[in-house]
């Protein structure tokens, strides 16, 4: 069966609709794509996921995202103009970073994907693909990239499914937005210990926000609002939440 292509940010396509189930994760997703039009369709359904996704568009710009940012998944494609996507892998992999690579490609050989993994990437997927299946393995690479956590996160109260997307706190549902869900997520993921404004950036927005936006102080406090008495957001100054 042939598979479809990465669908229009509009959702047209077949693949991706409102219908579609969103499950929340705080994966950082780099994708690095030289056509312009498919790399921002699939940023965009990435963050339709409530992924935090920065996009570039040639093969230099991915090695100096991947320099100076943290990411869990390299969507790579292999085929990039100044620096090919086979040398981005080999510097994502020399540097020793836990980002896992997914790589794509316009060839479905099966001699060109195992010289992909050869040269150190951790998933291969031909073009076209069926954006299902990319969100898929993107997810599988995530959680390879951190180490296993409770599929629920329960403390305080709240209990989080991420798989569901779904939010309870004393048995009571609460609905919430994609980066109030991406921040609640990361601070259960804490612990109890204390999550700086700067973590929650990395991990719930992408690198375009603002770092000295007030972003972060106004999605807790509407986190706050929605989550109820008693609050379970614990602000500490000059440092940052924890539940």
């Amino acid at each position: 069966m042939e598979r479809a292509a990465a669908p229009h940010p509009s959702g047209r396509g077949g693949r991706l609709s409102q219908e579609t189930p969103r499950k929340g994760t705080d994966v950082r997703v780099l994708v690095v794509e030289d056509e312009q039009l498919l790399a921002d369709a699939v940023a965009t359904g990435l963050r339709r996921e409530a992924m935090a996704v920065d996009v570039v568009y040639d093969g230099a710009a991915a090695q100096e995202r991947v320099d100076v940012n943290d990411y869990d998944v390299v969507v790579l494609d292999r085929d990039l103009p100044l620096v090919h996507g086979d040398e981005v892998c080999r510097h994502i992999v020399g540097l020793g970073l836990s980002a896992r690579v997914l790589m794509l490609t316009a060839s479905g050989d099966v001699s060109d994907r195992v010289e992909g993994l050869e040269l150190g990437a951790d998933d291969y997927l031909p073009k076209p693909f069926a954006f299902s299946e990319l969100i898929a393995r993107v997810r599988a690479l995530g959680r390879r990239a951190t180490p296993p956590l409770p599929p629920v996160l329960e403390r305080a109260g709240i209990r989080l499914d991420p798989n569901r997307r779904q939010v309870f706190r004393d048995g009571r549902e609460i609905h919430l937005a994609p980066k109030e869900f991406a921040v609640l997520e990361v601070l259960l993921r804490g612990a109890g210990t204390v999550v700086s404004a700067e973590q929650l950036l990395e991990k719930a927005w992408d690198e375009n926000t603002d770092p000295f936006t007030n972003v972060v102080r106004v999605t807790v406090m509407t986190l706050r609002r929605k989550l109820g008495e008693p609050p379970v957001i614990t602000t500490v100054p000059g440092a940052g939440y924890r539940i």
